[in-house]
């Protein structure tokens, strides 16, 4: 049974109220009911309701619903009980919200140092003088003869002996983290317990026979013409083997996740179709209306519960809290959170700042839960081209100047940090990092700054032989096949190249325009190497291409402006790599990229092509980079 408890200032003035209370009814998003108890204390901190809202009632909010709304004064404690009954079997019977308004008083101020009489004077005159809620009722009872004094006395003195003892014993409680992993979470590691590293690729069988599931329509069924082609060319993919884009890359990991055994759930804005018309994961008959998932049929007889897709309300921070919450109630749960845009993902900050980033740290608790937030300038102007990656590197709490254990047998970077952030650049490697989420015995959050021109891009594909385990295929290596947190040069390099002159390190589509203008000017002396990983940062891969080139020039390439991106996370951590090896330090890191700007992009595209061109040929031109 879900409770929420909220403050009648809240209540009227927060907007996830609203979001939230929305969700309710919602298909894939109601709880059976959410009992919603409001302590209606008459004044928000120090602001008196004529203040806080515009309504009679702090809960009139909740009449956009049609659920109902009771009120009970707090010191009728038998009315606030029959009420909350009330509301229990009401949640119980009709499986739908109820709202609790518990009309009361603050008795002190809002926190032990705070003086209500300043802002309050006159009601502060009355609580003073007003008996509490536990002697109204108390007389009540000995008036009616029902209950004695000593009755009294002895439940005071077992509630205060209970009190007592556990302050008396909190003293001396130590916090273990695997305390808190319970249920679905039994054997699950803390980061202090070393979780060795698993491979993600899957048997070639699997991949074709889930391939053909995912491609395939029913007998009869009609769908859009367009659509008819799209799924025709992912079959082709899957035949040959070839050309894998990233709808199918992602299509792939979810089904191999769900012949497992997992459960897949994925939400937001537009999910089913994707914002960029790429993904289809639902298909409508152009006839009848009807709906087919084709995830929903990768196995014989398969549970339609075990894959979720589903659209959203207009709502960031609502859906994605709801998203946290579902992820750490089963880890065995594949769930993400799409934005339309990255650059929407604003709307939650208030969920990433208090609960996604800092969660485990505070409260012990791991999630797994995948973000999606779709990045890149494209020339769509300041609202639609920035993910807000700076903001994720941020609140990032490795040690930039300390270089962590990467021995891959003794490695616990990942486990350590409080979540990851990719931009990841193919669509295996995209296969492999949501698999990845799955695959290992400990939880961490995944930031992801999804494509949106590499969608379609014709650089911008795999072969199916990159998702499987066979050796001796490509993206097989020594430790088998998994997700690569740095993709070296393309240019089949040896272990030491002395004769290139520039490494350029990137993440993201800006590799695409620097690896075509790079073929367009034939410099085969300069490297491009792509950190698909951020965070935690790769220092033993980045330590490998640098021993690789020991005369290049070290240049960080992005789109986004100087201070935004990646750029101010990457180069203390690239500079401590640099410094192990003698290799110089931070003045000897080159930027590339815009200009420090306050809008994250252009909102004029003939500007947006020009500062494009100009940052790409600026880190391949023959002349050494000047610093900044």
């Amino acid at each position: 049974m879900g409770i929420l408890l909220h403050g009648d200032g809240s209540f009227a003035g927060q907007g996830v109220v609203y979001e939230t209370l929305h969700l309710s009814a919602l298909p894939n998003y109601t709880t059976g009911g959410t009992i919603h108890i409001v302590v209606n204390n008459q004044v928000a901190f120090t602001t008196d309701p004529t203040a806080g809202r515009s309504s009679q009632y702090c809960t009139d909010v909740a009449k956009a619903l049609d659920i109902p709304i009771f009120h009970v004064n707090g010191d009728d404690v038998e009315a606030v009980v029959h009420v909350c009954e009330l509301a229990a079997e009401w949640r119980q019977k009709f499986h739908a919200d109820v709202v609790v308004d518990i009309v009361c008083y603050r008795r002190f101020g809002h926190n032990e140092i705070d003086e209500p009489s300043f802002t309050q004077p006159k009601m502060y005159k009355i609580i003073r003088n007003h008996p509490s809620s536990l002697e109204i009722y108390q007389n009540k009872l000995l008036n009616s003869g029902q209950v004695a004094k000593d009755d009294v006395e002895k439940i005071h003195n077992k509630i205060n002996r209970i009190l007592n003892e556990e302050f008396i014993a909190s003293k001396d409680y130590v916090p273990q983290k695997r305390d808190w992993l319970s249920a679905f979470w039994s054997g699950f590691k803390s980061p202090s317990q070393l979780s060795r590293v698993r491979n993600t690729g899957v048997k070639p069988e699997i991949l074709t026979n889930v391939g053909k599931a995912i491609t395939t329509f029913p007998d009869g069924f009609k769908p859009h013409r367009a659509l008819k082609r799209v799924f025709d060319d992912r079959r082709k993919m899957i035949e040959t083997g070839e050309g894998v884009d990233w709808a199918v890359g992602e299509a792939l990991a979810f089904a191999t996740l769900l012949v497992e055994g997992n459960h897949v759930r994925l939400s937001g804005q537009d999910v089913e179709r994707g914002t960029f018309s790429h993904r289809h994961s639902v298909i409508h008959d152009q006839e009848t209306g009807a709906q087919y998932c084709p995830l929903d049929h990768v196995m014989m007889n398969q549970n339609e519960e075990m894959f979720t897709v589903s659209n959203s309300s207009l709502s960031e921070f609502g859906v994605l809290g709801f998203e946290l919450g579902y992820s750490m109630e089963n880890p065995n749960s594949l769930v993400i959170w799409e934005a339309q845009f990255g650059d929407f993902a604003n709307g939650a900050q208030v969920i990433f700042d208090q609960f996604v980033s800092s969660g485990e740290a505070k409260w012990l608790r791991q999630t797994g839960l995948v973000v999606l937030l779709p990045h890149g300038y494209d020339g769509q102007g300041p609202e639609h081209s920035s993910g807000r990656l700076e903001r994720f590197l941020q609140m990032s709490d490795d040690n930039p100047f300390v270089i962590p254990e990467m021995e891959p047998t003794l490695r616990k970077q990942i486990q350590e940090c409080n979540w990851q952030v990719v931009n990841v650049t193919t669509p295996a490697n995209y296969f492999h990092v949501l698999r990845r989420q799955i695959h290992r015995d400990f939880r961490k959050p995944l930031i992801v700054m999804a494509p949106k021109n590499l969608l379609r891009h014709k650089s911008c594909k795999s072969n199916l032989s990159e998702f499987d385990d066979v050796q001796g295929h490509p993206g097989f290596d020594k430790q088998g096949t998994r997700f690569k947190r740095l993709i070296k040069d393309q240019k089949e390099h040896s272990d030491l190249e002395e004769g290139i002159r520039r490494l350029v390190l990137c993440s993201g589509k800006v590799y695409y325009e620097l690896d075509e203008e790079r073929a367009k000017a034939d410099g085969k002396d300069i490297a491009i190497c792509r950190v698909e990983q951020l965070c935690p940062f790769p220092y033993d891969l980045i330590q490998r291409e640098l021993k690789r080139y020991p005369n290049a020039e070290i240049v960080w390439c992005q789109e986004e402006p100087m201070n935004m991106g990646a750029f101010n996370y990457i180069a203390p951590r690239l500079s401590t790599a640099m410094k192990s090896l003698g290799r110089g330090n931070m003045d000897d890191i080159k930027y590339v990229g815009r200009a420090p700007s306050a809008a994250t992009a252009t909102g004029f595209f003939q500007v947006h092509v020009k500062e494009q061109t100009e940052l790409v040929q600026k880190a391949l031109q023959q002349d050494p980079i000047s610093q900044f």
